[in-house]
């Protein structure tokens, strides 16, 4: 009897670690110190996210911190598309739960948008264009960042099933479950019309 091939599984874990390695980089927090912000977790909500680096004050550096935390999750996903869709899809995973549980924070990180659109470009780029769309369309409209988020988040759901993308519909279903979650506080403020919109410095 021969022995187990161990190889594929040491593949998806090693996708998966370096997915969350890659996703748990605070570039807003880290960007916010370097340019004497200060720390992002003691500013407005205490997000690390570009949400709160723009209430923070700068929006050159929030425009950076949503590219670069896209970024990871999409580089997380293609470096590990060599191996294959499930290695891609576990390495989007732990990209999306590195930036949301990063461990050098004590599991304490963003909400996870900006990297859930990284991994999203990198997996299906046109489901990704539907999240862009849905979003400016919504942020314009209300500008409630959260709000269009919610929204567009579930429309990339919607647009993987309707193409038939079962496995990458599945992954986004989880993802967009957690983007729920973390994003509790600001469903209730929204109900209450309290959350904070675009612009606005939350004090």
């Amino acid at each position: 009897m021969s022995p187990p091939d161990w190889s594929g599984a040491l593949i998806y874990l090693a996708a998966f670690a370096g997915g969350y390695l890659l996703g748990s980089i605070p570039f807003g927090l880290l960007l916010a110190k370097l340019a004497g912000l200060g720390d992002l977790r003691q500013i407005g909500s205490g997000n690390i996210g570009a949400t709160n680096v723009l209430r923070a004050g700068s929006k050159l550096l929030a425009a950076l911190t949503l590219l670069l935390d896209a970024a990871k999750g999409t580089a997380a996903v293609l470096l590990a598309a060599h191996w294959g869709e499930t290695a891609a899809m576990l390495a989007g995973l732990g990209a999306f739960l590195g930036h949301v549980f990063p461990v050098w924070l004590g599991f304490r990180g963003g909400k996870g948008v900006a990297t859930y659109i990284g991994v999203l470009l990198g997996l299906y780029w046109p489901a990704a264009a539907a999240f862009g769309a849905v979003w400016l369309i919504l942020a314009f409209a209300t500008r409630y960042s959260s709000l269009a988020a919610l929204v567009a988040s579930g429309a990339s759901v919607a647009v993987l099933a309707a193409t038939s993308q079962w496995p990458l519909a599945a992954l986004l279903l989880l993802l967009t479950v957690l983007l729920y979650i973390r994003h509790a506080g600001n469903i209730g403020r929204l109900a209450r019309g309290e959350e904070a919109r675009i612009g606005e410095r939350k004090v």
